[in-house]
């Protein structure tokens, strides 16, 4: 008996079922239309091949920077937050789904009750009369989502986990992008302390040669004050660079999840030379590739699902609940009751009066995705600006690095021919003391062109938003 009362329950509600297929109410999401250059600027031709489709360890062929990336991704705090964030936007979707279908729970009550008979009256010894009821069974509730709201808050929620995912993805992009910039600006001070710490050693060889001179009566103390004077401000240079290391190389720390420390590197050769020009790809195909750009879509695709739930609230709500069990009036006999028991009660609700409620929120849905849509598109934009910087930058970064190895080769001839000039009495000691000087600048500002460059394309890497795959 039960059994056939539960299987016309479950017919009951699978024929509910069939009114779940009609259209869900609200506008069916579409990407907007963004404007594109044809090309980047300030490149030759267009190509559909990106350099941001290689990963990264194609990219940046260096076996300790590509540690250090293995290790950032395996052991970065910031990253494992944004994976802790993708599983709880996975969960809450799946509460969203779960109520596309019905809930089932196992209930269970009992209940006793004492009935007097006696009568004050006509004083009667009548024996009190005890009352027992149970019951038991599984019960039954079900919104039928006619209308698409339970469907449009299962679409919003799946945006959110695919954009919690982009989100976890661009925080990917930005840490491997920082753990090569970082590694190239450490690579960049090491060339720069070895430059100062080389100029130092020419300058104690200086020092020496004018106190000798000094103490042979063929000079004087000015001359040998102001070379002095020379040799301390290189001398300064150096814990300032060492200062930058340490601080550099902490913050790589924190990045690769470990405490603060020294950094294994090989430092940048002064002969060593840049990568070859990398293709930008078409700007068309930056949309797809780019994390910050598909996550604010996904935003956008929920805010418009957020305008279908908000208008199926003005329509009917129709809900389903049963009931299938058995009941007893002993509890001896309370799970073997022969009393049968089910029931179907279908229910609506429809809003009449809000005092406006329901307009407002539809209104802020509305405005919400109003804003999610220029927040998209200001992403887009954002990612053109950024690939163009970049692009320009290494251009010019080139062009400048030519010019000042051209002026480092210069002044470093300038800086012998000053010291033979003053040896054969042809000049005076500011030839050697301005050369020395110059020079010391010019190779510090060298190498800081040279890391500047290799930190560009690290930066165009990451700004195209690809390749960033373990």
């Amino acid at each position: 008996m039960l059994l056939l009362s539960f299987c016309r329950l479950v017919l009951i509600t699978a024929i509910s079922s069939l009114f779940v297929g009609c259209a869900a109410v609200g506008p069916d999401y579409a990407r907007p239309q963004m404007p594109s250059p044809a090309q980047f600027r300030f490149v030759e031709g267009a190509a559909a091949e990106s350099m941001a489709d290689a990963p990264w360890f194609q990219v940046f062929d260096d076996a300790t920077l590509q540690a250090l990336i293995r290790d950032a991704i395996a052991n970065n705090l910031d990253l494992r937050v944004a994976v802790a964030r993708v599983e709880e936007a996975r969960a809450r979707a799946g509460i969203a789904k779960s109520f596309l279908y019905p809930q089932i729970d196992f209930r269970a009550n009992y209940g006793i009750r004492q009935a007097s008979n006696a009568s004050k009256e006509s004083g009667s010894d009548a024996e009190d009369t005890t009352h027992q009821s149970g019951a038991y069974g599984f019960q039954l509730s079900w919104e039928l989502d006619l209308f698409g709201r339970i469907r449009r808050e299962k679409e919003g929620a799946l945006a959110l986990v695919l954009a919690s995912d982009q989100g976890r993805r661009g925080v990917l992009v930005t840490l491997i992008g920082d753990v090569a910039t970082n590694y190239f600006l450490l690579r960049e001070l090491d060339l720069q302390l070895e430059i100062a710490r080389r100029t130092l050693g020419l300058n104690d060889e200086t020092v020496t040669y004018f106190r000798n001179r000094l103490d042979g009566g063929v000079s004087n103390r000015l001359e040998l004050d102001r070379i002095v004077a020379n040799r301390a401000v290189t001398a300064t240079a150096i814990p300032e660079i060492e200062q930058q290391i340490a601080i550099v190389e902490n913050a790589l720390s924190l990045l690769l999840g470990r405490p603060p420390g020294g950094i294994a590197r090989v430092a940048l050769a002064p002969g060593e030379g840049v990568p070859p020009p990398i293709p930008p790809g078409l700007p068309a195909s930056l949309l797809e590739r780019r994390p910050d750009v598909a996550q604010a879509e996904q935003l956008l695709v929920a805010a418009n699902a957020d305008i279908g739930v908000a208008k199926a609230m003005f329509f009917p709500t129709i809900s389903l609940t049963g009931f299938l069990g058995a009941v007893s009036g002993d509890l001896t006999q309370f799970l073997g009751g022969d009393g049968a028991v089910w029931s179907v009660s279908p229910g609506l609700f429809q809003p009449v009066f809000q005092a406006g409620r329901l307009r407002r929120n539809l209104e802020a849905m509305q405005a919400r995705f109003d804003a999610a849509l220029a927040e998209y598109q200001k992403a887009a934009l954002n990612g053109y600006r950024e690939v163009a910087n970049s692009l320009v930058t290494i251009q010019k970064l080139a062009e400048v690095r030519v010019q000042r190895d051209t002026g480092v080769t210069a002044l470093q001839d300038a800086s012998n021919l000053s010291r033979e000039r003053y040896d054969s009495g042809l000049a005076s000691y500011i030839e050697i003391l301005t050369a020395d000087q110059d020079l010391f600048e010019q190779q510090l500002l060298l190498a800081q062109t040279r890391g500047a460059e290799l930190r560009a394309r690290a930066e165009l890497y990451r700004t195209l938003g690809g390749g960033w795959q373990p």
